[in-house]
């Protein structure tokens, strides 16, 4: 495919379909409010396929002008590159805060938008197509059964209590009854007030529409104890996000 010379028709036809890949997926990214949208995914995968282009004018050239040297431009090198510079404008768009890690997919989406842009700018229009219908289905359909699938859960009980209420480890007790494991617990004095904070790092298994629900019955059941002053439920999630 690459020792034929490229018609007008076979560049338009080339970055159209990279257009309408980028259009495609970056429009399913921009309807969930990600950081990088329509635009950035056009950009990417036009970019990829037009930089594949120009890496097949250079070998068809160079083979046309100097056919009797051994060496020629490889375009598989121009696809390495591409894939590399990606990584920058990848990592960019993943964020951490605390246990969160947000961006993932966006990155993963950006990446595999840049492949696809590499197989329709080198001609393989059935492979890209293939790519955009892989990322659709990834993007679209998995997420309907990725809610239904428990996964780990962390996060941080604050409790406020009275000092000669129940003690640290009775509350320990009431919040592991509920399926939820204290990975950690901290406790502060206040000898003024006769308080004690107590912090406790847990873990547990939860589904995405059970977030809310499930702490919460954590919450009621510790609001009933007398000795409870103020009690605060700090959600950390799964440890990773789109």
């Amino acid at each position: 495919m690459i020792n034929q010379p490229l018609t007008l028709l076979d560049v338009l036809l080339r970055i159209g379909a990279a257009l309408l890949a980028g259009f495609i997926l970056g429009l399913e990214r921009e309807s969930r409010g990600r950081a990088a949208g329509l635009r950035t995914y056009i950009l990417v995968c036009c970019a990829s396929a037009i930089a594949m282009i120009v890496a097949l004018f250079f070998f068809t050239d160079a083979s046309a002008t100097i056919p009797n040297l051994g060496w020629r431009p490889d375009p598989n090198r121009m696809a390495q590159g591409i894939l590399a510079g990606m990584g920058f404008l990848g990592a960019g768009t993943i964020l951490r805060r605390g246990k969160l890690i947000h961006g993932l997919t966006t990155a993963a989406g950006l990446w595999f938008v840049t492949v696809i842009g590499i197989a329709l700018g080198s001609g393989y229009l059935l492979l890209g197509g293939i790519g955009i219908f892989i990322a659709l289905f990834t993007l679209r359909v998995l997420p309907l059964f990725e809610k239904h699938i428990p996964n780990d859960r962390y996060a941080t009980l604050l409790l406020s209590v009275h000092m000669d209420s129940v003690t640290p480890d009775d509350y320990r007790r009431e919040i592991e009854s509920n399926d939820i494991r204290v990975i950690r617990a901290e406790i502060e004095y206040d000898l003024a007030q006769q308080q004690e904070m107590i912090r406790y790092e847990v873990h547990y298994k939860g589904k995405d529409a059970y977030i809310v629900s499930f702490p919460q019955t954590v919450l009621d059941r510790l609001s009933q104890h007398s000795g409870v002053l103020q009690l605060k439920w700090i959600q950390q999630g799964s440890g990773a996000g789109e």
